[in-house]
């Protein structure tokens, strides 16, 4: 755990106790803040009463006492409309921070010799892939590396920090917009597409609260910026202008004057003065597909900026083992493969997967985003069919209508048994893909929940499957 700095003796709510609410509110307890809690879920109140904190209703409470609230990152900041806390707060004049803007105070707070180096990723697809990989990489170069945020623990429960180690952060735009002084010594913005626009009020609020992620660097920390859209060129143009850091654009399109970059699987190093190959990425197993030679050059680029030699950085690519639930193989029958993408929460992180593959039997639905999947439309030639769960159903069928063949599965294993049967008919090597383009909210906890379901329900096909092999 990190003790938080800065509230010692002060009182501190936490609102908001699931994983990154509670371990804050451990983390300034730890740090001697006075800390009350609070959640609107009452099994949730009593866990954290089960572990000693004081509760109060924050609807009735004195927010004149307060110092700060610490808000969990999926209560609404701003849009739809503030959540009741937030409003409370503001008239309060009580400040509102969340567990990542704590652990940059208590990092700002420590001794220079002590601050360990951060690494910040986001973007609106690959981060934990990107993440887990720089974790990856550095790990194996023999850095002391600690990975947590939107990923794994929250980051306040990650080991306490000293001097050589590196934190590795996925951050959110829902945790940016509650950020405002972290300085990553390497901050990534992968790419942007649309997505969670409903909790910023549009493109222009999340592209904005994505790019905090840049706000406090300085000279002689890094900025690697994706310019594969229009969006991230624009960010990376600005950012260049400023020559307030060092910037190292990647693509995973194009050759470019500078920075890191991958054509057809090759990536290559132009930060200096010229390009030289560094690795083909197209011999990295857990690597497949452009948007993850984008991953890869962010990556690489990361491990350079902490220090990496060329040899490390290359070598920690090539042996990075995969992330759950992002394009994983969880087991094949026969000759059907069954490939969990249940990371994939929309359209264009489908998208990924699906091109990938030349033919698949896409299960796909959940809790739909803005757009649905019409803007895969262009892909649907590669589906042989489509087994739609969820919320989602109808409108995917819709704009499925005669592009594909598909099928209202309803639930989950319904679908996986279904695409199983069609796809072990076909008789050729076949791919069963869960990349459902939507949240999971609707059926699931979260897409690790939707992911290990899928894995589940595979392993119970293969059971019956092993079982008439030994007969």
């Amino acid at each position: 755990m990190i003790p938080v700095r800065g509230f010692e003796g002060r009182k501190v709510a936490v609102f908001g106790l699931a994983r990154s609410g509670l371990t804050a509110a451990r983390a300034l307890k730890a740090g001697r803040a006075e800390v009350v809690v609070w959640d609107e879920k009452a099994e949730a109140r009593e866990a954290a009463a089960a572990e000693g904190f004081a509760l109060e209703d924050l609807a009735s409470a004195d927010w004149f006492g307060l110092s700060a609230l610490m808000l969990s990152p999926g209560v609404p900041l701003t849009h739809p409309k503030p959540h009741w806390t937030v409003e409370k707060a503001s008239a309060a004049g009580v400040e509102i921070v969340g567990d990542i803007e704590l652990l940059a105070r208590t990092i700002a707070a420590a001794p220079a010799h002590k601050r360990p180096k951060v690494v910040a990723i986001t973007g609106s697809n690959g981060k934990s892939t990107t993440t887990a990989l720089v974790a990856h990489v550095a790990r194996q170069a023999g850095r002391d590396v600690r990975i947590g945020g939107n990923i794994g623990v929250g980051v306040l429960g990650l080991e306490d920090m000293h001097g050589g180690a590196v934190y590795v952060l996925e951050l959110s735009s829902y945790q940016l917009d509650l950020t405002s002084s972290l300085k990553p010594d390497v901050a990534a913005l992968l790419n942007l597409s649309p997505d969670h626009l409903e909790r910023h009020g549009g493109m222009e609020g999340y592209v904005a609260a994505k790019r905090r992620i840049f706000l406090n660097q300085t000279k002689g920390d890094t900025a690697v910026v994706g310019v594969d859209d229009a969006w991230c060129q624009q960010i990376c143009t600005e950012l260049t202008a400023a020559n307030r850091r060092t910037i190292v654009p990647i693509s995973a399109r194009r050759a470019m004057g500078r920075g890191v970059y991958a054509l057809q699987g090759m990536l290559y190093d132009a930060t200096g003065e010229r390009a030289n190959e560094i690795v083909d990425l197209t011999r990295a197993a857990s690597l497949p597909g452009r948007h993850n030679w984008q991953n890869a050059a962010a990556a690489y680029a990361a491990g350079r900026a902490l220090g990496l030699s060329v040899s490390d950085a290359a070598e920690g690519l090539m042996t990075f083992p995969g992330l759950a639930h992002r394009m994983e193989t969880v087991g094949a029958i026969g000759k059907v493969r069954f490939v969990n993408d249940s990371k994939a929460t929309n359209a264009d992180a489908a998208r990924q997967a699906l091109s990938s593959y030349p033919r698949v039997y896409w299960i796909a639905g959940g809790q739909p985003k803005a757009g649905g999947v019409d803007s895969l439309a262009d892909l649907f030639g590669r589906v042989a069919k489509a087994y739609l769960i969820g919320e989602a159903a109808d409108a995917f069928a819709r704009t499925l209508e005669d592009a594909a063949p598909w099928v209202k599965s309803g639930s989950l294993e319904a679908a996986v048994r279904a695409a199983f049967a069609d796809a072990r008919a076909s008789g050729e090597e076949a791919i069963v893909l869960l990349s459902p383009a939507c949240a999971s909210f609707d059926q699931f906890a979260d897409f690790e929940a939707r992911g290990e379901a899928f894995r589940a329900a595979v392993h119970e096909l293969a059971a019956p499957s092993a079982r008439e092999a030994r007969a």
